[in-house]
């Protein structure tokens, strides 16, 4: 039987957006239908295989796009985000592949649903971007989006911290203004589609904190303060307000977490 481990392997090492989200879909299946067995055996690569395009460029080099105000506008922020879930399905896997063989099965099912989430993110995004007669490749895109799965590759505390619990909840801080932007110019389908990813999303990051409290308490650690003290020491960026205070409570990541921290 095929390992866990595997397959997460597998689909970090497909290049093409299209293969890459079927094959998470294909994992996910195949994991709940009980076809992969719970080890993780093989290593993970350090950089997932991705297409040429979208050319990669450093934050400071990225173009401006805007409020998304314009159709070229929104097309430039829908193919942002497009790009974000693209590297989303790879960070998933990369935790279920790296991790997830020290976790029992229900770590997987939250993570292997996050997956197969993300890989219908960028389906739905990728589409709306044909519909207005673009694509996910045709613009260039953020080149630091996997830094944080390099930074915290050791230490699944550090990982969790970091992906769902900062990157993940600041896209509960912005995406709510976004959609309004969306549904003011009359764009009622990309609004809809993020409002969507949004409420997934609430999961998602409610994901990152029940586990990374699991693994806290495990090791007698101090829930808020390892959080905390992780923030520093492993995130490059800073937690920046305005906060959605009320999603993030709703996935489990209190005040008590960032307000301390905060920039």
């Amino acid at each position: 039987m095929l390992s866990l481990g595997e397959a997460a392997r597998a689909v970090l090492l497909t290049p093409d957006p299209h293969d890459k989200r079927r094959a998470a879909r294909s994992m996910a299946r195949a994991w709940r239908q009980g076809r992969l067995a719970h080890r993780c055996d093989v290593a993970m690569p350090d950089q997932p295989a991705w297409p040429a395009k979208p050319e990669l460029l450093a934050p400071n080099r990225m173009p401006r796009r805007g409020k998304g105000g314009s159709e070229r506008g929104r097309v430039a922020l829908l193919h942002a985000l497009a790009h974000i879930e693209f590297v989303a399905i790879d960070l998933a896997v990369d935790l279920i592949g790296r991790f997830g063989g020290d976790f029992p099965r229900a770590f997987v099912d939250d993570w292997i649903g996050v997956a197969a989430d993300e890989a219908m993110h960028f389906a739905l995004l990728d589409r709306r971007l044909r519909q207005l007669g673009s694509h996910y490749g045709a613009l260039p895109a953020h080149a630091g989006l996997w830094e944080s799965a390099q930074d915290t590759a050791d230490d699944v505390l550090a990982r969790l911290a970091i992906v769902p619990m900062v990157l993940e909840a600041r896209g509960l801080d912005v995406t709510p203004a976004t959609v309004e932007r969306f549904r003011a110019v009359g764009d009622e389908a990309s609004a809809n589609i993020l409002s969507r990813i949004y409420n997934d999303e609430i999961r998602h990051v409610t994901a990152g904190t029940v586990w990374f409290r699991q693994k806290c308490d495990e090791m007698g650690f101090n829930v808020v303060e390892t959080w905390q003290a992780l923030v520093k020491s492993r995130f490059r960026g800073s937690l920046k307000p305005p906060f959605n205070d009320s999603a993030r409570h709703d996935a489990g990541l209190t005040q008590e977490f960032y307000a301390v921290i905060a920039s």
